[in-house]
């Protein structure tokens, strides 16, 4: 092969792969991704050993369920509330007493494993008090991302803490389930333990991170928060495009049903389903380099949003595992896609003293679309069959992209170089 064509064919392949310059130049956000991704893996891990717990206690899978439930109610509330306080108060502080208290949740869940003292109140409690310190710090830890690296590397930043966050859906319940089968659940909340030290350690390190001053002199409210959205038509309808996604277009209720009845699998295939748009997620965030390139982010957030839905669509029609997977794979790397644009225009197009409060807002949509979602396929799955949710879903959620786009054209011409809120 020329040289000259050798030497092409590698910078493109370099190209392709996530940008690390955020991780080469600013080793405060080097430090800070490092923590949060040794943390996520240790957090997947308790969560999968409280269900094992949960279950080996009670051997209901209602009881099970319901631990999803405890977490949801701290999570919402205290997303908006944190987001509210992160605009008020040094950032890294609030980062800090979030990751202890939840170090010493996880300790707490370690002791009773290790004394064999546990009751399903108590890990209910733990998961509930868990879920409000995440929700209390998330908002401070995400906004400050544009104070620790430049706006040209936002893009970039944002694709790395996709890979972090999927690492910790993708390996922690995989090595999760490898020490609790070895060594019980106390295993597993001790490695959580000692792996929140990571992350205290990057807080500790970062320079105090107060908002920049509010030019209204007012404290910061949740409802500020909301009506500075409501008056953003640009971070508007990002918000909106993301709901289309998560509640038409993400039937994640009906894989068991769907297990059996299109693959005639069980359990197992289950598992598969589940893991697959989380694999496809890590893999669009690992082949990311493109998308610092990338200047129109309105553009790119509805076309990302639009081949989910398309993607779910015809994973509605096949009745090949592999090309179920495959599609399903797919979806989770548009989604990836989508969150990145989301993100940067969030950090950029907004002002610093609101990213808090709009940060809390993206932890609610996160929270609550996926539970909306499993309604809304749920229930078309009981009047009609699984096979038309799925596609219905799909195609609703593509609609839903065209009807965003005619009604705000303004989004399509969104420009990173000259960001509008």
């Amino acid at each position: 092969m020329p040289a000259g064509r050798s030497g092409w064919l590698g910078r493109a392949a370099r190209g392709a792969f996530a940008d690390l310059g955020p991780l080469r130049d600013h080793p405060d956000y080097r430090r800070v991704w490092l923590g949060q991704s040794v943390s996520s893996i240790g957090q997947q891990m308790t969560a999968v050993a409280v269900s094992v717990q949960v279950y080996d206690l009670t051997r209901s899978s209602f009881a099970t369920g319901l631990v999803g439930l405890f977490s949801l109610g701290p999570l919402i509330a205290f997303g908006l509330y944190g987001g509210a306080v992160a605009d008020r108060v040094d950032r890294r502080k609030l980062g800090l007493i979030g990751s202890a208290g939840l170090a010493v949740v996880s300790a707490v869940l370690a002791v009773q494993a290790l004394l064999g003292s546990g009751t399903v109140a108590l890990l209910y409690a733990a998961v509930a008090v868990q879920s409000g310190f995440f929700a209390m710090s998330s908002p401070a830890r995400s906004s400050m991302i544009p104070r620790l690296v430049p706006r040209e590397q936002l893009p970039a930043a944002n694709a790395l803490n996709t890979i972090s966050m999927n690492l910790g859906m993708t390996v922690g319940p995989m090595l999760g389930g490898i020490l609790i089968g070895a060594y019980g659940v106390r295993s597993a909340y001790l490695v959580d333990t000692v792996a929140f030290g990571a992350t205290l350690y990057a807080m500790w390190r970062l320079p105090a991170m107060r908002p920049l001053a509010d030019a209204t002199g007012r404290r910061a409210s949740v409802l500020d928060g909301l009506r500075f959205l409501r008056e953003q038509p640009n971070l508007r309808t990002s918000f909106l495009a993301d709901l289309a996604a998560m509640i038409f277009g993400l039937p994640r209720a009906l894989f068991p049903a769907i297990a059996v009845g299109f693959y005639g699998g069980g359990p197992g295939t289950v598992g598969l389903l589940v893991a697959a748009p989380a694999v496809g997620a890590l893999a669009g965030a690992l082949f990311s380099g493109w998308i610092g390139k990338v200047q129109r982010h309105g553009v790119a957030v509805l076309a990302a949003v639009c081949a989910w839905g398309l993607a779910i669509a015809a994973f509605g029609v096949v009745r090949e595992l592999w090309l179920g997977l495959l599609f399903l794979a797919a979806a989770g790397c548009a989604d990836t896609v989508s969150m990145i644009f989301r993100n940067t225009m969030m950090q950029v197009a907004a002002p610093d003293e609101m990213r808090g409060r709009l940060q809390g807002v993206f932890i609610v949509v996160v929270a609550g679309g996926p539970r909306l979602g499993d309604f809304e396929s749920g229930t078309v799955a009981a009047l009609t069959t699984p096979t038309v949710s799925v596609i219905t879903g799909g195609l609703a959620c593509v609609l839903c992209v065209l009807l965003l786009a005619a009604r705000r054209p303004a989004f399509l011409r969104y420009d990173a170089r000259r960001p509008t809120a």
